[in-house]
């Protein structure tokens, strides 16, 4: 043994290296990461949840089952007679639950274990009419109700709590009842939701938990009659500077048991303390912690670690294991959508799993997968936003590290990837509250070598899971107001297929299978993640076959949609052809942040504002044309007004510029402000656009359906370089 180096040296006092001194010689080795680790079988290592200190926070454990109904459940089927009440005031009702404002402060400051102290009363007293009224409660992870105000014996009007240091996004809902009675017919109204248009008006009921009912093994299922979602005239509180429409929630319930403990929800809860149990669980398995590495990739503004797996199987030697292509998948992003988390967690079941297709899949790929983008946002309940108060699927590109370290470090990490192997795939699970069915949103790709490949997996997709994935409802447009997402900012990295991948908070409206116009389950959601694994199969599959018959198929639907909505001298392309129906708008929450907007009045310069439809600009015009013609008026009859100059030399200025208006205005009757020098350049620039766009789809045209004569290809492009519009122009 070396004598310098003994167990007692001082020289072996590090924190980085570890030496082996059981052998003849010394060896070095550096210590593993501390925040990679791996779990025994009964260890649990993951540490209490940490919460905004103004939060409180209740000490109950809320636990659910999950259970699968026994038959699909249907939609509501409205019949235009149901009830709309009228929102009333707090002083007309009776308050039963109130939980302090969250914003205590306009920021986030620090967090905590378990929140703030000791908790306050948020419960009504004694004073009632008849019966005693419910008891609601939502302090515990991911609830959110605000206030309840009892309208009538067994009517109550509900307001939610908006995202943590914002004023916006009502949209989640997730709280505790008791005290009810069986047999009776409640009567619950959200009376803030900010959003024109739901699901809910189309059937979409909420969802109802009962502690006693899941005594018999039965968990979430769908309640509700008399639903309606509908303007109710109402606007955002004026003090946060915020004066948009809100609308209203309706519907009426019975409860199965007395002095039960139910819970209601938007839709199936997943709090992050469920994600880390089946985390524990996965990696105290021997069988697949064997393929799975689990490590904290960051920590979240809140002081929460966001959790990255790596799944894939051992290579026999490390050049193989730098030969497999990637694959990154995430989710949770925005808090409220609670569907996307059961989606990954059965696309984890299906890939750790002893199926065949799975162990090719690890096999063939290195997965990167982050199940939780958004931990803090789960945690206090908010529908879209972390506590930054921003909508982090619009922050990809921050350089803020601090602010947005989630995303900051998921875009790193998968730099990072890309310069060591090639990243085949990038998928952002997400939900969706104003469509029914499943569907992808991805990015037209302008390399014309590559041209509708990036439409291959969804429609893959769509025939693996017909009766709920609607190829359809897919859109590839890459907006200006998209450009901070996951998906875009992916893409550009250079990730070709770079997707997000929707799911309904409803359910299928496909097909005339017995899942037609009914509500999606916890399975269904999983087998989502299972679909998206064997459509994974099938794009990287060695035969070409599959893709190149999508391939065909792609070009002949594009091909017969561009036959149909073309016009002559009218440019259309891939993207025009897609559904007119928007995706998630959060660009409210792009601006600055809550406790900044009132600040802005006072001492800084309010920037102009944009006005974006054509009505807006003449009515704007009017406007100010009026405030001229009244300004002018108002000089004229003024009496400390100075005369108008008279002189003989002003009255001849404005003679002569007056000639030259008249004879620039005979010169140039059509267009007053361009020379006809200029005005023939522009007619040829719109020929020669005519000519390249119509060139341009005859020779698409005829590369999908050649000609029989080899000589009728070059005829049909002369046609369309000497078309009517272009010799029209021409001749002008």
């Amino acid at each position: 043994m070396c004598p310098a180096l003994s167990k007692d040296s001082p020289a072996l006092k590090t924190t980085q290296l570890l030496v082996d001194l059981t052998g003849d010689h010394p060896v070095f080795k550096l210590k593993q990461p501390v925040d990679l680790f791996t779990f025994g079988p009964n260890c649990y290592p993951f540490n209490g949840v940490r919460w905004p200190i103004e939060c409180e926070v209740i000490n109950d454990v809320i636990q659910h089952i999950e259970w699968d109904p026994p038959k699909p459940e249907e939609f509501y089927q409205l019949t235009g007679e149901e009830r709309m009440p009228v929102p009333v005031a707090e002083e007309n009702g009776l308050l039963v639950y109130c939980t302090d404002i969250s914003t205590k402060t306009p920021y986030f400051t620090c967090s905590r274990i378990g929140g703030s102290g000791p908790l306050k009363k948020a419960h009504a007293g004694a004073r009632y009419k008849k019966d005693p009224p419910l008891d609601f409660e939502s302090r515990f992870e991911s609830g959110n109700l605000h206030k309840a105000v009892q309208v009538s014996d067994y009517e109550y009007e509900l307001t939610l709590s908006t995202d943590m240091y914002t004023n916006k996004h009502t949209q989640w809902f997730y709280f505790r009842v008791r005290n009810m009675k069986a047999g009776v017919t409640y009567r619950f109204t959200i009376v803030n939701l900010m959003k024109a248009r739901s699901l809910y008006s189309l059937g979409m009921r909420p969802l109802l938990y009962s502690e006693r009912a899941s005594a018999s093994g039965i968990g979430w299922q769908r309640i509700g009659s008399d639903i309606k979602y509908f303007r109710n005239y109402m606007t955002a509180r004026e003090e946060a500077g915020d004066n948009s429409t809100l609308y209203s929630l309706t519907w009426t319930l019975q409860f199965p048991y007395d002095s039960d403990t139910c819970y209601l929800a938007h839709c199936y809860p997943y709090t992050y303390s469920h994600l880390q149990h089946y985390l524990s669980r996965v990696t105290s398995d021997p069988l697949t912690a064997a393929h799975c590495r689990l490590r904290v990739m960051c920590h979240s503004l809140g002081g929460n670690p966001v959790h990255m797996l790596t799944i894939t199987s051992p290579a026999s030697s490390w050049v193989a294991g730098k030969t497999k292509k990637a694959v990154v998948v995430t989710a949770r992003v925005h808090p409220g959508e609670t569907n996307c988390s059961w989606m990954m967690e059965g696309f984890l079941d299906f890939l750790l799993g002893d199926s065949d297709d799975a162990q090719l899949l690890r096999d063939t790929f290195v997965f990167k997968v982050v199940p939780m983008l958004n931990p803090d946002g789960v945690v206090v309940g908010n529908y879209r936003c972390s506590l930054s108060g921003k909508d982090l699927n619009r922050n990809y590109k921050s350089v803020l590290k601090n602010l947005f370290p989630c995303v900051w470090h998921t875009r790193n990490m998968v730099q990072r990837l890309m310069a060591e192997r090639d990243v085949v795939l990038y998928c952002d699970f997400h939900g969706h509250s104003r469509k029914n069915n499943v569907f992808m949103y991805g990015c037209n790709d302008q390399d014309a070598s590559q041209h509708l490949h990036e439409r291959i997996f969804p429609l893959m997709m769509s025939k693996n899971a017909k009766d709920k994935f609607s190829f359809r409802s897919c859109k590839f447009r890459v907006k200006k107001s998209k450009e901070g997402t996951g998906r875009i900012v992916m893409w550009r990295m250079g990730i070709r297929n770079s997707y997000t991948l929707e799911s309904t908070f409803g359910g299928s409206t496909l097909g005339w299978t017995v899942r037609r116009g009914t509500h999606f389950t916890t399975r269904d959601l999983k087998s989502l993640g299972y679909y998206f694994c064997d459509t994974l199969l099938d794009y990287c599959d060695p035969d070409p076959s599959k893709t190149a018959y999508c391939l065909t198929e792609l070009r002949q639907e594009v091909g017969k949609q561009i036959g149909e909505n073309m016009r002559p001298s009218e440019e259309i392309s891939i993207s025009d052809l897609e559904s007119s129906t928007s995706g998630s708008n959060s660009s409210d929450s792009d601006g600055l942040l809550v406790h900044l907007i009132n600040q802005t009045g006072s001492g800084q310069k309010q920037g102009k504002k944009h006005l974006r439809t054509c009505e807006e600009r003449n009515r704007q015009r009017e406007k100010t044309a009026k405030t001229n013609t009244g300004s002018e008026v108002k000089k004229k009859s003024s009496k400390n007004t100075e005369p108008a100059p008279s002189s003989k030399a002003t009255r001849i200025e404005k003679k002569a510029a007056a000639r030259t208006k008249r004879k620039e205005k005979k010169e140039c009757p059509e267009e007053p402000h361009s020379t006809p020098k200029l005005r023939y350049h522009k007619a040829a620039g719109e020929a020669q656009r005519v000519r390249a766009e119509c060139t341009t789809k005859l020779l698409y045209l005829t590369a999908l359906h050649p000609p029989k004569e080899p000589q009728a290809s070059n005829k049909l492009v002369q046609r369309a370089l000497w078309s009517p519009q272009a010799a029209a122009i021409y001749r002008y």
